[in-house]
């Protein structure tokens, strides 16, 4: 997890991101202290409207600009754009560092809308560049590692606002100046260190500001794959808006009324989102696992349900310390946490699916679109807020229970609509928590398309270890005897299992299981197949049947071999005995899978992939070898 974040190809991206999020939230929040604070301390009502407006100008850019940046992204050297906007910020820093020095209040209005744009243009080229230095495999690392420094710097940006607003003026004035500046030419010296991403289009570069919005919207509106993912953020920021704008009211009213109190709740929330991501970064193990979307939103929805419920604080007159002992406040600082991981969890595979679905070409744009939405729920988050607290007015816990029934009407929907990736999910969870597994070469399964995964058959949990080693979900062959077990048969219909039985016992089985192979490469699905037909006796691989010659035959698409050891001598294998008719003797044995470079339709005939099959479990044998599971004492 740590090597990523050392690494030039990622590490200068990062930082640069992660400082001007940081520049973003710390100027403006000194923006809403000055315009709304300072200037209506006494008048509670025109404060809740001015803040609205203060964070409506900073998001309005992103309705206007988002196409605009998307396009330039696509068109334009990614590094290069990076360092332009980053001396366009750096301009930026230094003209707000003049205005917040002579509080120039109504020029300070017209620096959101500069801050906002320059946001605007950076979001897609930053999301856009991830593909082109990263591997498919090492995206979603990546995009924790956004994610992670996106809200750490929030908190970061809030916190260091707060801190500077309790010095005296001038010295508030001096510390904001030389930390917006001192910022942002960190931000800029760390984009000079981005490796070169060149465009792969040769298009000339956008001139039409207004007029690109459309056609980056119908894109996206076509692109079916993607349109859910970037719906699925846009919710998220919705929520996210409606958490961050009500923390302010929720610290003063139920956490006890003490200025740490919303610091505290906003640190648990923005470290929840980045636990949240390195979580789900462990978790998918270099895979798009869409099952945490799935357990994000549930997680995000149970949060808010608990945080509805705790009881307001009466801390009227209690310092700091009383506050940590106080149980109640960690109740909240829990729930609140419980949402960010969800968060966290919620948002990075979706990240991960635009970048690895969207076309190259268009990849930027794709970001873009998704940005707008993105501003669009966030606008109407504000007004959701505003319809809620103001005009129905049903207060606080009623408002965030509204959020965690929102988020939990999410999970329970994806969840009933299929419930295949989070199954996938907790299956190979457990399978990680019986065995030690090392996996090598997932990145050869391509991003999209049909392909078939052959690899040798050697205990009944093979099956669960290569569709959870595997970056997107399998459909694989199983015996009709097993496949009809009535403790598992419901699993096998949900995960697509296609069963099969000999001739002899089911005249034409056979091939009904090939018609259902043919539909599911058809429609752009990885098959699984052992192709020896059974499960070795001895823990060597065996002659390749006729089978994969004749699905090849009907459907040209690329094979991926692969060779697993370690396997052999559990309680799941015919060593010592029939199949799971043993008691397991050992736990966390090692078991490696490795994966070979795909083969043509032609190249893949029975005999030569035999043979590279044999190859790959030789050198996962390697690694298995030293551990006791190798020599059948699992």
């Amino acid at each position: 997890m740590s090597r990523l974040i050392t690494e030039r190809r990622f590490a200068p991206l990062f930082w640069t991101q992660a400082l001007g999020a940081l520049n973003d939230n710390l100027l403006r929040t000194l923006l809403v202290l000055v315009l709304v604070f300072a200037a209506l301390p006494d008048e509670p009502a025109r404060q809740g409207l001015a803040t609205s407006m203060v964070v409506g100008l900073f998001i309005l850019p992103f309705l206007l600009f988002s196409a605009w940046g998307g396009a330039l992204a696509d068109r334009l050297d990614k590094q290069r754009l990076i360092r332009r906007l980053k001396l366009f910020e750096l301009g930026i820093m230094l003209l707000a560092a003049a205005l917040v020095w002579w509080e120039s209040r109504l020029m300070l209005y017209g620096l959101l809308l500069l801050m906002g744009a320059q946001a605007a243009l950076f979001g897609p080229v930053k999301y856009a560049i991830l593909p082109q230095h990263l591997t498919p495999t090492e995206l979603v690392r990546g995009n924790a590692w956004v994610g992670l420094g996106t809200f750490v710097s929030i908190l970061i940006g809030t916190v260091l606002a707060t801190l500077l607003a309790m010095l005296s003026p001038a010295s508030a004035r001096l510390a904001a100046v030389l930390a917006l500046l001192g910022v942002a030419v960190a931000g800029l010296a760390a984009s000079l260190l981005i490796p070169p991403a060149p465009p792969k289009g040769h298009d000339e570069a956008p001139r039409d500001l207004i007029g690109s919005i459309w056609p980056v919207i119908t894109d996206a509106l076509r692109a079916r794959q993607l349109l859910p993912a970037m719906l699925g953020l846009s919710v998220f920021w919705f929520m996210t808006t409606c958490y961050l704008t009500l923390l302010p009211a929720w610290a003063s009213q139920v956490a006890g009324g003490l200025g740490s109190a919303f610091t505290l709740l906003l640190a648990a929330f923005a470290l929840g989102v980045g636990v949240g991501a390195m979580l789900c970064a462990r978790l998918s193990a270099g895979r798009l696992e869409l099952g945490l979307v799935v357990l994000g939103a549930l997680l995000m929805g149970v949060g808010g349900l608990w945080l509805a419920g705790t009881a307001p604080l009466d801390l009227s007159n209690a310092g700091l310390g009383e506050l940590l002992l106080t149980l109640g406040l960690w109740r909240m600082l829990s729930a609140l946490a419980l949402v960010g991981i969800g968060g966290g969890l919620y948002i990075v595979p979706l990240y991960s699916m635009i970048q690895l679905l969207s076309r190259e070409q268009q990849r930027a744009r794709m970001m873009a679109a998704n940005n707008i939405f993105n501003a669009l729920l966030m606008l109407a988050a504000l007004l959701f807020g505003t319809l809620m607290l103001g005009v129905a007015e049903v207060g606080l816990a009623a408002f965030v229970a509204s959020l965690g029934g929102i988020a939990l009407l999410i999970g329970v929907g994806l969840l009933v609509r299929g419930p295949r990736p989070l199954l996938r999910l907790l299956i190979f969870a457990l399978v990680h928590l019986i065995y030690r597994l090392k996996f090598r070469g997932r990145q050869h399964i391509p991003v999209r398309g049909a392909a078939l995964v052959v690899c040798n058959h050697v205990s009944f949990m093979d099956a669960l270890v290569i569709g959870g080693a595997s970056p997107r979900p399998l459909r694989f062959l199983m015996d009709r005897p097993i496949y009809e077990s009535p403790w598992l048969n419901w699993w096998f219909r949900i995960v697509g299992a296609i069963p099969v039985d000999a001739d002899r016992r089911d005249p034409g089985s056979v091939r009904r299981a090939l018609d259902e192979v043919s539909h599911a490469l058809r429609h752009g699905e990885v098959v699984m197949l052992f192709p020896e037909g059974r499960l070795t006796p001895d823990g060597e691989i065996h002659r390749f049947r006729r089978g994969l010659d004749i699905i090849l035959t009907r459907d040209s698409v690329p094979v991926v071999p692969a060779g697993l050891a370690g396997l052999w001598g559990s309680w799941t294998s015919h060593q010592g005995g029939r199949a799971l008719t043993k008691w397991p003797r050992r736990f966390r044995s090692r078991v490696a899978l490795y994966f070979g470079e795909p083969l043509s339709p032609q190249e893949a005939r029975c005999g030569i992939l035999e043979e590279r099959v044999r190859e790959l479990k030789a050198e996962a044998d390697d690694w298995v070898l030293p551990a006791p599971a190798a020599r059948g004492e699992a």
